[in-house]
């Protein structure tokens, strides 16, 4: 009964682990992580095998005849078994987390020279600001082999930072700086998604994280430092990623597809600059038909300037063909 048992926790097991369940490892961070999660996953699996496999063989084994009208014999119990299925969960619930503690404060260690990310989460978009290079972008662009630390907080409610080939999840609060420490292995384009339910736009609050050769890295960050030299439309364009308004709204011109708010392709179609303008520092002044007031951010008046303002109304008004 025990060897049926052992049997078919080890093939499912089996199953489970040579299925390629889990996306890419995308960080050294991951493969830490993932040990982790199988090494868990495998004993749950084996564990319910053993206990499926014993169930099932007993049910055929030992059930009741028809012809047999007597109860079984009374039974009080097995002491030694009782201490062996008491003892083996405990161990192993034991060893895994010690092994999770571990893992954890490996990936907590803090390199020499590592690079620093501020990451600003609101509904519903993220923001990544650049400490050492003075930029903030709408999206993450970290060099390979290099380990960052995200020091994040919200503006608004609880959310959630994760990129599922990372591995690596931390709720983003308000008030509060969180953070992760993250070495990216593997070149590519990555989704940032929120997990923490943080309003009407909650599915479409993501942003895109990629990971670049550091050559490439330095000329995107004088790409972007250039654009807003320039101010104007090429200022305007930069800033209406960083400010994550592509999370929200569809622009063509900026290859956006944010489906929560009204597209701009469509509702800044011959609008005048005064109705842009309106648009981004009062948005309750005027709602499109269909969609509700107060889910766009209403502080864009007070935390962008005058000069950004007008950048980012001159982009608008020259990528939608408004006029005025």
């Amino acid at each position: 009964m025990l060897v049926i048992g052992v049997l078919a926790g080890l093939a499912t097991a089996a199953v489970a682990y040579f299925i390629p369940w889990l996306p890419d490892q995308g960080a050294k961070e991951a493969v830490q992580i993932d040990n982790v999660y199988w090494v868990a996953t495998i004993i749950c699996i084996v564990i319910f095998g053993i206990v499926a496999g014993v169930t099932i063989y007993s049910v055929f084994k030992f059930r009741a005849r028809p012809d047999d009208e007597e109860d079984g014999a009374p039974i009080h119990g097995h002491t030694g078994l009782e201490i062996f299925w008491t003892a083996v969960p405990t161990a192993l619930v034991t060893a895994i987390s010690v092994y999770s503690g571990v893992v954890l404060v490996g990936n907590e260690k803090v390199q020499k020279n590592h690079g620093v990310v501020e990451v600003t989460a609101q509904q519903f978009a993220w923001s990544f600001t650049y400490p050492d290079e003075g930029i903030t972008t709408g999206e993450l662009v970290v060099p390979i082999g290099r380990q960052v630390e995200l020091k994040m907080t919200s503006k608004d409610v609880i959310h959630s930072f994760w990129v599922p080939e990372w591995r690596l999840k931390q709720d983003v609060v308000p008030g509060v700086t969180t953070r992760l420490l993250v070495t990216p292995n593997k070149l590519g384009t990555y989704d940032v998604i929120c997990t923490e339910l943080c309003g009407l736009g909650h599915a479409a609050m993501r942003a895109r994280a990629r990971v670049v050769e550091p050559a490439e890295y330095a000329k995107w960050v004088q790409d972007v430092k250039a654009a807003r030299a320039q101010g104007g439309t090429a200022q305007g364009k930069e800033l209406f990623t960083s400010a994550g308004c592509g999370g929200c709204h569809t622009l063509a011109d900026a290859g956006t597809s944010g489906q929560v708010g009204p597209s701009l392709d469509q509702a800044l179609k011959g609008k005048d600059a005064a109705f842009v303008r309106q648009s981004i520092v009062d948005p309750n002044a005027v709602i499109a038909q269909g969609y509700q007031p107060n889910v766009m951010p209403q502080d864009f008046g007070s935390t962008l300037s005058k000069a950004q303002i007008d950048g980012l109304v001159e982009y608008l008004l020259k990528a939608t063909g408004g006029g005025g």
